[in-house]
C-alpha cells in the first residue's frame, strides 16, 4: 500500500532527477557512490513493498532495468535463443535469433503453452496444462532437462519476492501458490471466474490483477496474504487475455480478443479508466526497451498496435505482410526486433522495432503460442514469457 509522505529539500531535490537522463538511467543511479542509499530513501518514503522484493529504484519506470545491455551476471553468459512451444505439435522449437533458422527441436507433452524463466533467471518451464506436467530447459544449453508432475498449469509466473510459483490452473479454476524452489503445493487459492490466465503485479508487488478470459472479468488478488480481494467486469465485455502494468505502476493494460482493444484500469481504485481500440483480436502486451511503447498484439487481423505510455494514445500500427495471427512473445535483449508466435500460421515473426517491418517469418510446428526470447535484461523473472523487473 502506497504511503502519505513529506519530502526533505533535499530528497526532493534528488527525486526529481529520477528519469532525467536520457541514457536510460535515473540521473541518481550515476551519482557516483551514494546511489543505493539515496535511491533506498526515495523508494522507502514512496512505497511499502513486498518483503523480500528487490528495491524499486527508479518508481517512474519498473522496467528500468531491462534496458539494453543490462543482462544479469546470473545470464550473461547463455546463448540467445528464441524458444517457441507448438500447442498442435506437442514440441519446442529452438531458432538462433542470428540466422533466423530453427536449430533444434524436441517433444513434450499435451498442449505445451508456454516456456517461462524461472524467478532466479536459472531455468526456463515449458507448461503443459493437458499433460498436468512442466518441461525444465537449461538455457545454458538450450537443452531439454526433467518433466515434473503439476496439476494443469496453463501458465506460470512468480511473486516478486521470489517465493513461490503462481500456477494458473485455468481447467481447475485456481491459482496454485508453489515453492519456487521445489514446486511443492503451499496454497490452492481458488477464484470465482472462469479461464483465469494471465497476471501482472503492482510496482510493490502487494497485489496482482489476473484475467478471466472465458467470464470476462479481472480479479484483484492480495499477494501477501493470498486471497482475492476484489472482481471487475470488462467493458466493453469480451474475452480479456494479457495484462500489464504501466512502468510507473498507474495503470494497468488488459488486452480484449472479442472487444478487439485495451482496458485502461487503475489498479490500486480497481477501477477501469478507459478503453483504446487496437484491432481485432487484441492479445499479447509486450513493453519496449526504452518503457515508452505497449506493443500489443492483433492476433485477428495480423497487425501489431503501438500505444504511447506517456499520453496512453496510440502512436503507430505495423500490419504483417500477407496477413497473420501475432500472439505471444518477447522482446530480444538489445530492443531492436520483437519476436511473436504465429499461433494459426505455424510460423514465428521477427518485426523490426524500428519501423516495424517483417524481418522474417520461420516455419515452426503447429499452434506456436507462448514462445520465450531469452535471455533478457532484468534482475528477476515474474514469470509468463518474460516478465522482468
Amino acid at each position: 500500500m502506497r504511503s502519505i509522505f513529506v519530502f526533505t529539500a533535499s530528497l526532493a531535490a534528488m527525486s526529481l532527477c529520477l528519469g532525467c537522463s536520457r541514457s536510460g538511467h535515473s540521473a541518481l543511479e550515476i551519482v557516483g557512490g551514494h546511489t543505493a542509499s539515496a535511491l533506498s530513501l526515495v523508494t522507502e518514503a514512496k512505497f511499502d513493498p513486498i518483503p523480500g522484493m528487490p528495491p524499486v529504484t527508479d518508481p517512474n519506470d519498473m522496467y528500468s532495468h531491462d534496458r539494453p545491455g543490462m543482462l544479469s551476471p546470473v545470464v550473461k553468459n547463455f546463448p540467445s535463443l528464441v524458444y517457441v512451444p507448438n500447442t498442435k505439435s506437442n514440441s519446442v522449437d529452438v531458432i538462433d535469433p542470428k540466422t533466423y533458422k530453427v536449430i533444434a527441436f524436441f517433444k513434450v507433452g499435451d498442449e505445451p503453452q508456454h516456456v517461462v524463466p524461472s524467478w532466479d533467471l536459472k531455468r526456463l518451464w515449458v507448461t503443459q496444462d493437458l499433460q498436468d506436467q512442466l518441461t525444465l530447459i537449461d538455457p545454458a544449453t538450450g537443452k531439454k532437462g526433467e518433466t515434473i508432475h503439476v496439476d494443469d498449469p496453463y501458465n506460470m509466473y512468480y511473486t516478486p519476492d521470489g517465493k513461490y510459483a503462481i500456477i494458473c490452473a485455468e481447467r481447475e479454476k485456481r491459482l496454485d501458490f508453489r515453492d519456487a524452489q521445489t514446486m511443492k503445493v503451499v496454497h490452492r487459492l481458488p477464484v470465482p471466474c472462469e479461464g483465469v490466465n494471465h497476471i501482472d503485479f503492482s510496482i510493490d508487488g502487494r497485489y496482482l490483477l489476473a484475467t478471466c478470459e472465458f467470464s470476462g472479468q479481472l480479479l484483484k488478488v492480495d499477494v501477501v496474504h493470498q486471497k482475492v480481494i476484489g472482481t471487475l467486469k470488462m467493458d466493453p465485455p469480451g474475452m480479456p487475455q494479457d495484462v500489464k502494468a504501466s512502468p510507473n505502476g498507474k495503470v494497468f493494460y488488459v488486452a480484449n480478443m472479442e472487444a478487439n482493444g485495451v482496458h485502461l484500469v487503475d489498479g490500486d481504485s480497481f477501477k477501469q479508466i478507459g478503453f483504446i481500440h487496437t484491432g481485432k483480436g487484441a492479445h499479447g502486451l509486450y513493453v519496449s526497451r526504452d518503457s515508452k511503447y505497449l506493443y500489443v498484439t492483433n492476433r485477428g487481423e495480423g497487425s501489431i498496435t503501438l500505444i504511447n505510455f506517456a499520453n496512453r494514445e496510440i502512436a503507430a500500427k505495423w500490419r504483417i505482410p500477407g496477413g497473420g495471427s501475432p500472439d505471444m512473445g518477447g522482446v530480444s535483449a538489445d530492443g531492436k526486433v520483437l519476436w511473436l508466435s504465429g499461433r494459426y500460421n505455424s510460423v514465428v515473426y521477427a518485426l523490426d522495432t524500428s519501423d516495424g517491418h517483417l524481418i522474417a517469418k520461420i516455419g515452426v510446428g503447429k499452434g506456436p503460442h507462448g514462445l520465450c526470447v531469452y535471455p533478457q535484461p532484468g534482475r528477476y523473472s515474474l514469470g509468463h514469457t518474460g516478465i522482468f523487473r
